[in-house]
């Protein structure tokens, strides 16, 4: 069973349902009509049924619009009620366009419409909680009405339930939909689904299936709960048993975070899912500057803006509170009392934020900084690295990291990555060169002064590291090798369960996991034995394994949280997972952080990390969708085509980093993105469209402000001769990626009536410049250099075992 009538590839599950509901009621609308062709009708009928068949399977996971309302359309599909049925689809389908969660109660009755009154509506926050057990229908109604009956009305949030029998079906629960945020599991739930699930081959990743019936309770529970983790770990999980909790708690108490015996706890479990989530919702510091703000306070310390004494008083710049509002001014203090906290030495409500950070991120330390990631990378650089330290550095990486090895006093070697002339950029720096490059220190008997190892992941185009192999195998030639990855654009990836698994800490955990176990071990013997005697090119093209009893993990990884994240602006974390973390770390950071942080930063760093938490997956989700509509709308497109092309991954990621061989598996969907992801070197960050313009004849800097900003104030970030670079974020709107389109659509139809009004002199002058942007790719520029003061051989030498040089160099990048 493939896609509802009509129904093309799709990018997400909500884009696959929201399509299938208009697809229903334009179906059930036709057949509606009098005097229809038998031999239409039949077809409409037999694609109707399709319809319902998928919407049968899609709302057996979700809430809203759940298995109720399947149910209703079903029951209305006779040709007395079409019309009843299309207006019904219809509604449906609007809730959904209008990114409104109508949530279903438990009973299955819903929520107000969402036309009716904003007064009548609820609006405490909504979610939805899975139950894995395998009920019978009357058992799944006994528990959602035991769940409604305890619901008081001073609950801060309102959750509906989802019920499922089966391993298979919890797992793509969890991956189908956003809003669970709290899962229930009964050890008595079945290995396989019931339903044909063909429908989501694309979308959904083949799960490795258990024999569950094999195991014990326990180990069934353990099972999903981990694999639940692997997929969502921001999810709370409880585990409910008839008998024996005391011993399942003892046994696997760690991967639940409650244990409850079903017969006596509804209640209990009812109000620990709340706190569940309410521990995630958080936000101490923002709440302690909340309440500072609406104190009464009598000011005689620095900051004469604070509780807006000396703007809303004055005649000539009162206009600035009425701008910003006056409780910016009220949240406004020097001072670390009053409930609120120092950033340099936090022990209250800062702390509590940092450490919530550091769960939410899957650190062991999280830090704030309130002066971008430029400061970030300057702070981690000062930390680990002494004067004389040998750094290996993407020459290609942002400006704040060749500046903080001046700071530092080390010595850099500098790492290239491959170039794209074509496109006038950069990629990353191939594994087997930064193996390379460690083997020749080993071999001059140096490794033991290099000290670091600075990578730019995601790169500014998108280009994302296999983070855990690069660590794992320079691990294997320097145990206690420090590693610094700037993930400046890349804050959002903690939050998408196939981005997760190429970021810093979650490989960093990944690594110790892996090193911690027998299995490992046992690999790791047999892997020495096999690489005596090879050579050092023999081992650049070896996958290596470390050592157990030798290796440090020592991650760190900086975060422009405002970049992808909600934050303003400079606000950004540093995340460290560090065997040997140290108090220099924290010295670095005062030398570089302010006495008198910006507040306003440090909140939105908080309330950003609570979103995050709770809706950072849908978010993420979504932001991934619009990417792949965008590149869909104009791959498309005959006009748009013509004229732009969204570079894939085999433009920007060289065949040899491509093991799985796909040419572009973000438009087959997200399970070969998923499979790319899993095997090969580099891959591409959907979220960003190098949009190739040669065929404009209008280089990059002039499409950017002379025709995006100035006539269609569009903003894109980055261009070079012949692309421009747009991505979307959790903020992006559909409405915005509309207004792309149409910008590109009218720079398109004037292109294309402009050319045909050319003479034929200037038509050859458009067709050279064409064929200048497509063709003639001038070589990329050489790189400068810092001030021989800086150097520590002002007479240039280079070292015999790095790449290419070892002093600063600068090659321009875009601002941080």
């Amino acid at each position: 069973m493939g896609p509802g009538p009509g129904l093309s590839a799709y990018n997400s599950v909500s884009q696959l349902l929201t399509d299938l509901w208009w697809s229903i009621a334009d179906t059930a609308r036709h057949l509606a009509m009098p005097n229809l062709d038998p031999a239409e009708r039949s077809r409409g009928q037999a694609e109707l049924e399709q319809g319902l068949a998928d919407a049968d399977v899609l709302t057996y996971y979700l809430s809203h619009p759940g298995r109720q309302a399947a149910a209703t359309l079903r029951a209305l599909a006779v040709p007395e009620t079409y019309l009843e049925l299309s207006r019904e689809a219809e509604r449906i389908g609007r809730g959904l366009i209008g990114d409104v969660k109508v949530s279903a109660a438990v009973t299955g009755v819903e929520a107000p419409p969402v036309d009716e009154p904003e007064a009548a509506v609820d609006r405490r926050p909504r979610f939805d909680v899975l139950v894995v057990a395998d009920l019978s229908e009357a058992e799944r109604t006994k528990i959602a009405g035991e769940l409604r009956a305890i619901r008081r009305p001073e609950d801060p949030f309102v959750y509906d339930v989802v019920a499922v029998p089966s391993f298979v079906d919890a797992m793509v629960a969890v991956l189908v939909n956003p809003w669970i945020q709290a899962v229930v599991v009964r050890p008595d739930f079945r290995g396989r689904s019931a339903l044909d699930l063909t429908l989501l081959d694309d979308l959904v990743p083949a799960l490795d299936v258990p024999d569950i019936e094999y195991f014990t309770a326990a180990e069934r529970a353990r099972i999903l709960a981990r694999a639940v983790r692997d997929a969502r770990p921001e999810l709370d999980l409880y585990l409910v048993e008839q008998a024996s909790v005391e011993h399942l708690a003892t046994e696997i108490g760690r991967d639940f975070d409650s244990v409850f015996l079903q017969q006596e706890d509804v209640l209990d479990l009812h109000l620990t899912i709340l706190r569940g989530v309410g521990k995630r919702y958080r936000t101490p510091f923002y709440s302690a500057l909340l309440q500072y703000a609406r104190m009464p306070a009598g000011v005689f310390h620095a900051l004469p803006v604070s509780r807006g004494n000396s703007v809303v008083h004055s005649p000539w710049i009162h206009d600035l509170a009425n701008f910003y509002g006056l409780n910016l001014f009220l949240a406004e203090t020097s001072a670390t009392s009053g409930g609120l906290d120092s950033l340099l030495e936090p022990h209250g409500p800062i702390k509590e934020a940092q450490d919530l950070a550091a769960r939410a991120f899957g650190s062991r330390r999280t830090y704030f900084v309130t002066n971008g990631t430029s400061t970030a990378d300057k702070i981690v650089t000062q930390s680990l690295v002494a004067p004389g330290d040998v750094v290996l550095v993407d020459r290609n990486c942002h400006k704040s990291h060749h500046y903080a090895q001046v700071m530092a006093g080390s010595h850099v070697a500098y790492l290239d990555g491959y170039s794209l002339d074509a496109y006038a950029m950069y990629g990353a720096i191939p594994l087997a060169d930064i193996k390379r490059t460690l083997l020749a220190y080993r071999r001059e008997g140096r490794l033991d002064k290099v000290r670091m190892i600075s990578l730019t992941n995601c790169t500014f185009d998108g280009v994302v590291y296999d983070v855990q192999r690069v660590m794992t195998e320079c691990l294997a030639i320097k145990p206690d090798l420090v590693f610094l990855w700037d993930e400046a654009w890349f804050a959002f990836a903690r939050f998408h369960p196939v981005y997760r698994h190429r970021t810093a800490m979650a490989s960093a955990d990944a690594i110790a996991a892996r090193l911690g176990t027998a299995e490992y071990r046992a690999e790791y013997e047999a892997h020495r034995e096999q690489i005596q005697g090879m050579t050092d090119e023999e081992l650049v093209n070896e996958p290596l394994l470390p050592d157990p009893d030798r290796v440090r993990i020592r991650a760190y990884a900086t975060h422009s949280t405002h970049k992808t994240l909600t934050s303003l602006r400079q606000g950004s974390m540093i995340h460290v997972y560090d065997d040997d973390f140290s108090r220099r770390s924290e010295e670095a950071y005062m030398t570089h952080t302010s006495t008198s942080p910006n507040y306003q930063i440090l909140a939105s760093l908080d309330i950003g990390r609570r979103q995050v938490e709770l809706e950072g997956f849908e978010l993420v989700l979504r932001q991934v969708e619009l990417a792949m509509t965008l590149r869909d709308r104009i791959a498309g497109h005959p006009l748009l085509s013509k004229y732009f092309r969204v570079l894939a991954s085999s433009d920007l990621i060289p065949d040899p980093y491509r093991p799985s061989g796909r040419e572009d598996p973000l438009h087959i969907g997200p399970v070969a993105m998923e499979q790319a992801w899993r095997t090969d070197e580099f891959v591409l960050d959907p979220c960003r469209l190098t949009i190739e313009i040669s065929a404009t004849g209008i280089d990059g800097d002039t499409f950017k402000h002379r025709h995006l900003m100035d006539r269609w104030g569009i903003q894109v970030n980055k261009t070079t001769r012949n692309t421009v670079l747009a991505m979307t974020n959790i903020g992006t709107t559909r409405s915005a990626a509309a207004q792309l389109l149409r910008a590109l659509i009218g720079i398109a139809e004037e292109l294309e009536d402009g050319v045909a009004q050319l003479a034929p002199e200037q038509r050859q002058a458009f067709d050279l410049e064409v064929d200048s942007l497509a063709h003639d790719h001038p070589p990329l520029p050489d790189f400068s250099r810092f001030h021989a003061a800086f150097r520590a051989d002002p007479e240039g030498a280079t070292a015999t075992c790095a790449s290419r040089t070892t002093w600063p160099t600068a090659r321009s990048s875009a601002s941080s």
